[in-house]
């Protein structure tokens, strides 16, 4: 039995995210596996030389808003290319592997997408519920947060209808950019951001159930949020001790600027933001991040002027070496433990795996061979 089918939260393919159009310039079409950012680092930075996602991926138009599916072959993102429903709609390219490129991205469909606008797309971490903001009719404000499921999660075109997330997440004012999160300090939780408008927000968080509907209301992140300016999208490590954001506050170097915070436990408050610094940042603007479960690859929107239209989707990553790590390395190791019949069984249990936010194992079994 293969290991996608025994864990699909694991996130194995994330890390080794390849792309072409690597050269500082026109990127390349995406026809080809490319060169492993981890290796073009820049003195003084953990984070490397973003690179651009190339076509089919992005195009003379906007590209923003970026979410890899948990096994990372599925890139969701918001685009107002041709083709689409309305103004902006949800997209998604599919990839065969971690060594394949990226297929020509597909339009969500009318279940999804309306002739209003749809972007900010976020995943759980089992791929079966879809979080979006859409300034469709019949919201609560200006423009709301939606959830929608699907009972395969490898399905791209399978989501049912979205349902509003209703007053404990939604307001007359809007709210914009969530990101579900599993294991938040008391169960799970979606941080989004609200304000008047998607250029002037402050970020929140609410607690949820796991069906992705709001079980209290939702509160402001103050140690994350600056009311004189713009702070959105934030974005998490599955672990919940780092999370990341774009903020136009002072001490950047552009427009706008990728931030972070991180924090001790997901029960602690959330540390002063610090800037990333360059890279990934630049003196363009770096806006809408999206974090990969494990910490190490972030994808972003820019419209700087090495890309192919207005914003294009953006790549960097950082090495396992700079990766965070919850294991003290002069402690001296534990007593092995059998994990029991849960796990272990009649059959040969081999290569486990532990999902990178600690909760789901995946093994592959064969038949024991008689002597």
């Amino acid at each position: 039995m293969q290991m996608r089918s025994l864990c699909r939260g694991i996130f194995q393919c994330i890390t080794m995210l390849l792309v072409t159009g690597c050269e500082k310039g026109t990127p390349a079409a995406n026809d080809a596996p490319g060169l492993a950012l981890s290796q073009q680092h820049s003195p003084g930075s953990v984070w490397s030389e973003p690179v651009n996602l190339g076509a089919p991926v992005n195009s003379q138009y906007t590209e923003q808003s970026p979410a890899l599916s948990p096994d990372g072959l599925s890139l969701y993102f918001a685009s107002d290319r041709p083709g689409g429903m309305g103004n902006v709609d949800l997209w998604v390219s599919h990839r065969a592997s971690e060594d394949s490129p990226w297929e020509a991205p597909v339009n969500l469909g009318s279940v999804i997408n309306t002739p209003a606008v749809e972007s900010g797309p976020n995943l759980s971490s089992d791929g079966l519920m879809l979080f979006f903001q859409t300034n469709r009719a019949g919201g609560h404000g200006s423009n709301d947060i939606y959830v929608s499921h699907r009972t395969d999660p490898y399905d791209d075109l399978g989501w049912q209808a979205p349902i509003d997330l209703g007053p404990d997440v939604n307001t007359a004012t809007g709210e914009f950019g969530p990101f579900f999160l599993e294991h938040g300090d008391q169960g799970p939780v979606l941080y989004f951001a609200r304000g008047p408008s998607n250029t002037f927000t402050d970020i929140y968080v609410a607690p949820m159930q796991e069906d992705g509907q709001p079980r209290g209301p939702a509160q402001l992140v103050a140690e994350l949020s600056d009311a004189n300016f713009n702070d959105g999208r934030p974005t998490l490590r599955a672990n919940g001790k780092e999370l990341f954001f774009f903020s136009n506050r002072p001490g950047g170097f552009g427009g706008a600027d990728l931030w972070i915070s991180t924090r001790q436990t997901p029960h602690d408050a959330w540390s002063q933001p610090m800037n990333l610094g360059m890279p990934p940042n630049s003196a363009a603007g770096e806006i809408v991040p999206f974090l990969t479960a494990d910490g190490r690859t972030l994808l972003f929107a820019d419209d700087r002027t090495d890309g192919l239209g207005g914003q294009d989707i953006w790549m960097s990553t950082r090495s396992g070496s700079d990766d965070e790590s919850d294991v003290d390395p002069g402690e001296a190791p534990s007593t092995s433990i059998n994990l029991g019949p849960t796990v272990n069984g009649a059959l040969i249990e081999a290569r486990p795996a532990i999902s990178f936010d600690g909760f789901e194992v995946g093994v592959t079994t064969r038949t024991r061979l008689k002597d």
